[in-house]
């Protein structure tokens, strides 16, 4: 069943423009991964159509595996692939291609003094390692995603260490330039859905979540369950529209613009909802006939800054989702990735949601739901749930303001 007219413009000066996105399309900025998305940052792929990553599995003098690559490669794929699948509505395919057998380090793993804040002198040196074993096995020219798998029951290997490697210095291998690695040292099984997060960042996306200075406290202040690179472990991890816009997974037409001062209406179409044959084995996605209409409203509030608006349902990504409704989220793109570029608006600050599985029961219950009207702190915007079309999709007023 198809969705209603995805866009209706109220009478009076304001005006939804889902065909032209420019004013509230943030410049990218210096600023590690950095938010902007008017430009792509042509050092990084660009994550539509297929693409084609390799899995090398290391082990160390050290050690003796327990596990064959088979059963590490598993653990990973096809569940990063079909991730991607869905948030995609299907325009990107990662392509995983494994060397089946483990490739010899010359070094035992406690050598490399692996860790989270790994010593970059050390750090490099298992790269030089992993390249140069890796080399006669793997032709790195095929390949637009590299994953080095270290043995995970190697003495050595810290699985808080997993992450992506940003080479200052590109590799030079094959006649090809490597410029960034995946460097994975995960327990089996693995932390749900965190290959996915670090191929995010292959592809400029930033860390959502905050780091307390100390270690200490809650990590997933920022965005809660509601988006991977906030936390693989998240009830609703679909990537936000937002960074779907970045990636080039929405047409501009999906996007609607929200200026001026007066009310606008817009239908949103819930984020996970698409194609519903795209993605083989994942289930809960029940929006069949949606997937082309408005994902993103967006208000501008600044030179670097945006309130974004979308539907957030328990269906694709978010089947497991706590909350159902209207997220609404702050996006600067001056903001270097770690340090909240993104932040969830709660619209019910004073109660929490689904704490026994929720990363930060905080933020469960952020979305305005069905019914409800909610002004966002500090920028005068309002936005009003009003209902649902017989196709799922959710019909919202938003009204600007003087700060629009």
């Amino acid at each position: 069943m198809s969705a209603l007219a995805t866009t209706t413009i109220l009478t009076g000066p304001s005006a939804a423009e889902p065909f032209d996105t420019a004013p509230c399309a943030l410049h990218r900025t210096e600023a590690h991964h950095s938010e902007g998305v008017d430009v792509w940052n042509p050092a990084y792929t660009r994550p539509t159509g297929p693409l084609n990553a390799v899995m090398v599995f290391l082990s160390f003098p050290d050690a003796t595996p327990h596990l064959t690559p088979d059963e590490l490669a598993a653990d990973h794929f096809p569940a990063t692939s079909r991730f991607f699948e869905q948030a995609s509505y299907g325009r990107f395919t990662l392509r995983p291609h494994t060397v089946a057998h483990w490739v010899n380090m010359p070094r035992p793993s406690t050598a490399y003094a692996i860790r989270r804040d790994w010593n970059p002198a050390l750090r490099a040196a298992y790269l030089r390692d992993a390249f140069a074993v890796a080399d006669p096995e793997v032709d790195f020219s095929r390949y637009d995603v590299v994953y080095f798998v270290a043995d995970p029951d190697a003495p050595g290997v810290d699985s808080d260490a997993t992450k992506v490697v940003n080479l200052d210095t590109p590799q030079e291998v094959d006649g090809t330039e490597v410029k960034r690695v995946v460097t994975v040292f995960e327990r089996h099984p693995p932390d749900r859905l965190v290959l996915a997060h670090e191929t995010g960042h292959v592809f400029d996306l930033p860390d959502l979540y905050h780091r307390p200075e100390d270690g200490k406290g809650d990590w997933d202040t920022y965005v809660g369950d509601w988006d991977l690179m906030g936390s693989q472990f998240g009830l609703s991890p679909d990537l936000f529209a937002w960074h779907k816009w970045k990636l080039g997974w929405l047409d501009p037409r999906q996007v609607a613009c929200v200026r001026g001062t007066g009310p606008t209406r817009l239908t949103l179409e819930p984020l996970s909802a698409g194609p519903a044959t795209s993605v083989p084995g994942i289930a809960g996605n029940v929006a069949f006939g949606l997937g082309s209409g408005t994902k993103l409203a967006v208000v501008r509030t600044g030179p670097d800054s945006v309130l974004a608006f979308e539907a957030r349902g328990s269906t694709g990504n978010d089947v497991a989702g706590c909350r159902q409704g209207v997220l609404v989220y702050r996006v600067r793109s001056e903001v270097a990735s770690g340090n909240g570029g993104i932040e969830v608006v709660d619209a019910h600050p004073d109660t929490e949601a689904c704490w026994e599985n929720s990363v930060y029961p905080p933020l469960a219950d952020a979305p305005v739901a069905l019914g409800e009207s909610f002004t966002v702190p500090g920028e005068g915007v309002k936005v009003e749930v009003e209902g649902r079309t017989m196709s799922g999709a959710w019909t919202v007023k938003i009204t600007p303001g003087a700060l629009g």
